[in-house]
């Protein structure tokens, strides 16, 4: 109850007054609660009653207006019937009867009419939705999407998205490194000119330009590039002997540990001791990553363990000696450990055995070349080399003694010239290098059943060294031997990536930005710390001959000994006359004798330092006889001076 008012002006009317209530002189009105909100609580009842009802009465109203108009539909087609010859009723008549019937009245031929070839009347409703719009089908058609998935797998070259193609610029020297994220948001290049550039497809427009260049290993080149399987790190593998992980945003994560050269034992050593040739993640396991180098050795490591390899493979050539691998590659599983030698030979070992080789084919190239790429395919059964001896091989490791297939006459003058299955595993993709000036560098499609040539694409005027066929992108990356990165795609078949950056605009400058001179702030630029401007030279002058300080005339050089507490030129003193005689002294001492017996007709006259204390004693002077030099020759050879 609210009784506020009544308890201030009722008990104490002087109060009341004191504090200016007095002109509440009636007894303030008390207000019941419960009573208003039942009061509202059945008055919302009774308006949602009344709108339900009336609801339910347009209900009836719009279903009688419909019975009415189908019973006059049906009326006037039946007395159509009845009376064939006879003259036609005006319109008249009609227009009156439709008024009575509903809005919603179909405009057309009856109902009738409509479903007569259907069935009868009362099946309309079911039978609306399947209806088909239009003339009936002719026999024997097919639909055109099914005839050209028909066509597409009949015909794997139409599964190849080559339509549409953007160039990435990377530099000018050859793009030595690929690599895309499992997402396939991020592109990753590197090459010869020791820079590793980031493409993000989201974040580009069509200027086509990279967020982000770096040098992770400074002045060596870029061999391999790969995304870890959850895409959050990258493995750098350049020319040195210590492999890089950095994260997605090119920040050092890890590096690996080198080696001791000088142990003979490649086992004992913590790490590589020459220069890398490949690398690559395990598929499975996100800390792992495989390396190989010219020191022999094939290492697996573990992200979070820098100084220390976890195992290492040793490729051995037929007489037991060391031999280099030149690439490496694990299986689809990650079970398998594969590597290509300079000797020729493939070397396949199981990833927990390090010991022996778990398969190997010894003459799988020819000796002396680098095989320069090893990929398993996606069921895991079969392996592709590309050789340096300019062959391209399809291997199934169970029978490992030939090839299943060979394709011949691809030149490959890098030593990381790349083949990669296509996503469906049908096709066998590489590329070819030329010489400057010799035509342009392609890539082959091959049939990976029949190894015939299926399609080739003439990339550019240099060598094709990386290749990579993106599965969820569905979308072909080809770096080239003249710094170009291209992408190749087809609207309808490949996703995201390319397709995201070709349709932005690029980025036009502002003019205004460009026009407006940009003002320099500096610290001195506010009131306070403001220097004062000069205004006029004679003002200031005449400011500066009131001050005493600015208006004081240096004193003149004292001449003379001094004066006035200031010391003279030369000085007063014993040392400055010295110094003054001594420079004004023009004697020439350079002959000793001569300035010695310059004073002996005075010394022998007039006698004063010696003679006189051996006048008695020695009264004429005796001087010491010079003896000659004694023989050395018969004293013994120790007593002999030694010059």
């Amino acid at each position: 109850l609210f009784a506020d008012a009544e308890m201030l002006a009722g008990p104490d009317p002087e109060l009341a007054a004191t504090m200016g209530f007095s002109g509440f002189g009636k007894k303030a009105r008390t207000f019941d609660l419960e009573a208003m909100f039942e009061q509202t609580r059945r008055t919302a009842v009774e308006r949602s009653r009344k709108v339900l009802e009336a609801r339910e009465r347009e209900k009836e109203e719009q279903a009688e207006k419909e019975l009415k108009s189908r019973h006059a539909d049906s009326s006037a087609s039946a007395s159509s019937a009845t009376a064939v010859g006879s003259t036609l009723k005006p319109r008249d008549t009609a227009s009156s009867e439709s008024e009575d019937s509903s809005d919603e009245e179909l405009i057309g031929p009856s109902m009738q009419s409509q479903t007569s070839a259907q069935g009868p009347v009362g099946g309309d409703d079911d039978d609306d939705d399947e209806e088909f719009i239009g003339p009936p089908l002719p026999p024997g058609f097919k639909d055109s999407d099914d005839d050209d998935t028909e066509e597409e797998d009949n015909n794997p070259v139409k599964k190849i998205p080559d339509s549409h193609e953007i160039t990435l610029q990377h530099g000018t020297k050859t793009v030595s490194a690929l690599g895309l994220d499992p997402s396939g948001a991020r592109l990753i290049t590197g090459g010869y000119d020791y820079d590793v550039k980031f493409w993000d497809f989201a974040g580009m427009d069509a200027s086509l330009q990279a967020f982000r260049s770096l040098q992770p290993c400074e002045c060596h080149q870029i061999k391999s590039l790969q995304y870890s399987s959850t895409g959050d790190v990258i493995l750098v593998v350049s020319g040195n002997s210590q492999a890089k992980v950095l994260d997605r945003d090119g920040f050092p994560v890890m590096e690996c540990i080198k080696g001791d050269q000088y142990i003979v034992d490649m086992t004992n050593t913590k790490g590589h001791t020459a220069m890398l040739n490949s690398g690559c993640w395990h598929p499975k396991i996100k800390e792992e990553f495989l390396t190989c180098s010219n020191d022999g050795t094939v290492r697996t490591w573990d992200v979070n363990n820098e100084k220390k390899h976890k195992s290492v493979f040793k490729p051995r050539s037929v007489q037991g000696k060391r031999v280099i691998p030149t690439t490496c590659t694990y299986s689809r599983d990650g079970k398998l450990i594969a590597a290509g030698c300079q000797d020729g030979s493939i070397q396949i070992w199981d990833r927990n055995m390090s010991v022996h080789t778990k398969f190997h084919c010894r003459q799988a190239h020819a000796p002396g070349t680098d095989t320069s790429c090893l990929a398993f395919s996606y069921d895991g059964t079969a392996l592709a080399s590309r050789g340096g001896d300019d062959t391209l091989k399809m291997w199934d490791i169970r029978q490992f003694k030939k090839p299943l297939h060979s394709a011949e006459r691809l030149s490959s003058f890098f030593p990381m010239t790349d083949c990669c299955f296509s996503p469906d595993d049908k096709i066998l993709v590489t590329g070819t290098s030329v010489k400057k000036g010799g035509g342009s560098g392609k890539l082959f499609f091959f049939d990976r059943e029949t190894f015939q040539k299926l399609y080739e694409i003439e990339v550019t005027d240099a060598s094709v060294v990386r290749c990579l066929w993106h599965p969820k992108l569905n979308q072909i990356m080809v770096g080239t031997g003249n710094g170009l990165a291209k992408v190749y795609y087809d609207p309808v078949k490949s996703q995201r990536g390319a397709k995201l950056c070709v349709v932005k605009t690029k980025r036009k400058e502002r003019q205004a930005e460009t026009l407006t001179q940009d003002y320099i702030i500096t610290p001195h630029a506010l009131p306070m710390f403001r220097e004062p401007r000069q205004r006029s030279t004679r003002k200031q002058l005449e400011k500066d001959r009131l001050d005493p300080m600015k208006s004081h005339k240096p004193e003149p050089p004292v001449a003379g000994p001094g004066r006035g507490g200031r010391v003279g030129t030369h000085g007063g003193t014993l040392s400055s006359y010295i110094v003054k005689n001594i420079a004004l002294d023009k004697t020439d001492d350079s002959n000793p004798r001569e300035a010695i017996l310059r004073h002996a007709k005075e010394a022998e006259e007039n006698p004063y330092w010696v003679a006189p204390a051996y006048a008695k004693t020695q009264p004429k002077t005796v001087f010491a006889e010079v003896e000659p030099e004694d023989d050395e020759t018969d004293k013994p050879e120790w007593k002999k001076r030694k010059i």
